[in-house]
């Protein structure tokens, strides 16, 4: 069984027992979460595709983790003007698992 959901403006590819990391969502660790935006599901070849989502369709996950990525480096530079500016950014992500896809 395999899903499409949509969150964080982003789109992931999911099974039960998947473990993903999206954007940060306002959840305490242990709960569990429902995403409802739902694009596609496939059942056993049956392929639903939502015009945008499907409806009544669920996916079920428990957040793991509240965490901050890998620390990335931006730096600007102008030639022949004296500027340069170094700035770091560490994106902030939840884990989730899967556990069940309902539709």
């Amino acid at each position: 069984m395999l899903a499409v959901i949509k969150t964080g403006g982003k789109q992931y590819l999911v099974s039960p027992g998947d473990k993903i990391k999206v954007e940060k969502l306002e959840a305490e660790e242990g709960k569990e979460i429902t995403f409802d935006e739902v694009l596609l599901c496939d059942n056993d070849g049956k392929t639903q595709i939502g015009a945008p989502s499907i409806e009544g369709a669920k996916v079920t996950a428990k957040v793991l983790k509240q965490g901050k990525g890998t620390k990335l480096i931006i730096f600007k530079y102008k030639p022949k003007k004296r500027y340069k500016r170094k700035i770091g950014h560490r994106q902030t992500f939840t884990e989730v698992e899967i556990l069940e896809i309902k539709n």
